[in-house]
């Protein structure tokens, strides 16, 4: 019912011509209530004609008082076509006009306020079995939506305002069904009653080698990633492919996932002048970028790449790391600690102007023998490689695979690039430059504190260390409440809204792992602290599961579940993730239970699907092979520690200092030495004080000890 129904209006919708034009102006120097945002996606939106609401109660009495139906549309800051959208249909006074006259109209960061977008995404994947931004959702008074679509041509979103508004007053019991049956198919979504497996699975190492066969289906074992026309980095499927390939030798997971590597270096995603990558292709080949770069893509790519290159040694994946650091620090740093959100992909309404390049540029701007290098290393032709006679930079070899392929001397080459690409940058900065979102939002800057910390791990560069324990104490500092949990985002000294649960399990992630570095528990115990409100605030104790919300949050259509692993790792996969290390590191069963409890939930789904619940995978890892423990205790604990983590361990669990302040290192601290004990289940083998004897115990990759004591 629910699906002819809605099938049913939409043909009514779509039936209508599209020929005809409205006539209609542009607004200027008009001012709506967004003007008083503090979000600069929001206030970008403060010159439309549209009289915007942020969503929150005045807007919902307004509708509900008024008994008008409610436009949410649902965007980004770097999001090309939300931009397209406005400057299309929401600048234009004739659609502004239609809007006012019969809706509510309310505009919304899908980055702010990613509850509503998730809750409306799910609308556009049951009416139309896909989504995307700009979310264009019309609701009722209520909020329950009855129709979700994306980007619409002016033309086309005027006529679909004027046939809603008309069918909203001529037959609105139609759209109240349909609202109705969209409604109980989100909750019937969001349920978790169809999950159950069973723990004795848990420690299966046969299960868990058996989960990559579906998972190498999707591989593109060419151009790396999956196959699909278009190509997005998922760093957190390559990093739990990483890990599956350490515990079981897998060569060809470790092949795909270099030629990923590889491939988005080279490619066009990768911006080879001011470093740092771009959301994601519209080709297969990683060459066409969609020119956004989004906080939370490089700082996971490069935790990505460090732990790559703490497997391999790959000298191309340590450039990477640096360059896309520089540009993190330079181009997205508030200069205090924290990192904004995203750089827009367009230039003066242009998508990729600021990147992009012709020959006559290139040969303006370099000596004759940097131009020459420059055109034909980056694949720069005089007809363009992309749009309008423009080039995007990309290459076909590494440099030394360059200089061989042309008999050139590598050092003598190296140093013309260089300079060439310097020169280039420098002409590029003059620019007209994309705009930033400066929103500083807690998860995404959690994924900066353990970006630098495997930075640091993998390059040795204290800047790194530092700049991570920076981070966190901004966090803290800023976004931190002690007793009304985390906020979500901080923009120009104001504190945002209430946290998600990914901000919460994110910098409870960040923390442990900052712990395991420097030793200092404070980072530890701020992590617990903040697992335990989890708990109180979010958990479901029917399911085990955590909800997205807090429960003194916005009432929504539903409490949802973020279950899947996507572009970013499931909030609960980090959560259940976070409650095993912290049941190890505290060895109290409150946190370990837990954590067994949501694996087990899940496994089914991880076995019939593992890159949807990649992040869980690394979970499932830890309980079928075991962990490592490694305590250090001494005066050079720390440095020893971080010798050892050069290395990529990545089912070692770190920690130490010079006091015996956790359970696993009672007993441990021999004055005058700096002990390594390397332990399983609890128990260890007789330590060692080189740092290359522990790696030696690490590498040998046993799952059953023999030799162990109760140390």
């Amino acid at each position: 019912m629910f699906l002819r129904g809605a099938f049913l209006f939409l043909m009514g919708v779509f039936l209508i011509s599209c020929n005809s034009e409205e006539k209609s102006e542009s607004s200027e120097g008009f001012k709506n209530r967004l003007s008083k945002a503090s979000n600069p996606y929001l206030k970008g939106h403060a010159d439309n004609p549209v009289d915007w609401y942020e969503w929150g109660e005045e807007a919902l009495r307004r509708a509900r008082e008024e008994n008008k139906p409610i436009v949410v549309s649902v965007g980004y800051s770097a999001c090309h076509w939300c931009h397209v959208m406005e400057e299309e249909s929401f600048m234009d006074t004739a659609v502004a006009a239609v809007m006012n006259k019969n809706f509510i109209s309310i505009k919304v960061d899908r980055e702010e306020r990613p509850d509503i977008d998730k809750i409306y995404m799910d609308a556009a994947q049951l009416l139309n079995g896909s989504g995307g931004w700009p979310l264009n959702v019309i609701a009722l008074p209520d909020g329950r939506p009855f129709f979700a679509g994306t980007y619409f041509p002016k033309d086309q979103w005027i006529k679909l305002l004027k046939q809603v508004a008309q069918t909203y007053n001529e037959d609105k019991e139609e759209l109240v069904r349909t609202a109705d049956a969209l409604a109980k198919g989100i909750r019937e979504g969001n349920s978790l009653d169809s999950l159950q497996s069973d723990s004795s699975e848990l420690s299966s190492k046969e299960n868990y080698l058996n989960l990559i066969q579906p998972w190498k289906e999707e591989f593109d074992t060419y151009r790396g990633g999956y196959k699909s026309e278009q190509k997005f980095p998922l760093p957190v499927s390559w990093d739990a492919l990483l890990q599956y390939y350490y515990l079981t030798g897998d060569q060809e997971v470790l092949e795909f996932v270099e030629a990923t590597l590889g491939n988005m270096g080279e490619g066009g995603i990768y911006d080879h002048l001011g470093g740092g990558f771009a959301r994601y292709t519209t080709d297969s080949k990683w060459l066409v970028p969609h020119f956004e770069k989004m906080l939370y893509d490089n700082a996971q790519l490069i935790s990505l790449y460090a732990r790559a290159y703490k497997l391999t040694g790959k000298k191309e994946y340590a450039s990477i790391i640096r360059e896309s650091l520089d540009f993190v620090e330079r181009e997205l740093s508030n200069g205090e600690g924290g990192y904004y959100s995203s750089i827009n992909a367009d230039s003066d309404g242009e998508e990729g102007e600021y990147y992009v390049w012709t020959t006559q540029e290139i040969n303006d701007v370099l000596s004759s023998k940097e131009a020459d290098l420059i055109l034909d290393y980056y694949n720069i032709e005089s007809y363009g490689n992309w749009e309008n006679g423009k080039n995007i930079l990309y290459r076909n070899y590494d440099l030394k695979e360059y200089a061989d392929e042309r008999a050139l001397d590598l050092s003598e080459l190296n140093n013309i690039l260089s300079r060439a690409k310097q020169k280039l940058f420098t002409y590029r900065n003059n620019r007209k430059r994309p705009s930033t979102d400066n929103k500083i939002i807690t998860s995404w800057n959690a994924l900066m504190i353990q970006a630098y910390i495997d930075a640091f791990t993998a390059l040795k560069d204290e800047r790194y260390l530092k700049r991570a324990e920076n981070t966190a104490g901004f966090l803290i500092s800023n976004l931190g409440d002690p007793e009304h949990g985390l906020k979500r985002s901080y923009m120009d000294g104001e504190k945002g809204k209430a946290a998600f649960l990914d901000d919460y399990s994110y910098l409870g992630n960040a923390l442990i792992n900052l712990y395991q570095i420097n030793f200092d528990k404070k980072w530890l115990t701020t992590a617990k602290n903040i697992t335990d409100y989890a708990i109180t605030h979010f958990e479901d104790d029917s399911s085990g599961m955590f909800f997205y919300t807090s429960d003194n949050a916005d009432q929504l259509i539903t409490r949802q579940f973020e279950i899947d692993d996507n572009v970013l790792p499931s909030s609960n996969s980090v959560m259940a993730l976070n409650l095993f290390l912290l049941g190890e590191l505290t060895m109290d069963k409150k946190y370990s239970e837990r954590s067994e409890r949501m694996l087990t939930k899940v496994l089914n789904r991880v076995k019939k699907q593992p890159s949807h619940y990649a992040n869980w995978t690394k979970l499932w890892g830890y309980k079928a092979y075991g962990i490592y423990e490694v305590a250090i205790l001494g005066e050079k604990a720390i440095e020893k520690n971080i010798l050892l983590q050069s290395e990529y361990f990545p089912t070692a669990l770190f920690m130490g200092g010079t006091a015996e302040n956790l359970p696993l290192l009672e007993g441990k601290l021999v004055p005058g030495s700096t002990l390594i004990y390397v332990c399983q289940n609890k128990t260890c083998k007789y330590p060692v004080e080189e740092v290359l004897e522990a790696k030696n115990m690490l590498n040998s990759n046993q799952q059953s000890f023999s030799g162990f004591t109760n140390w």
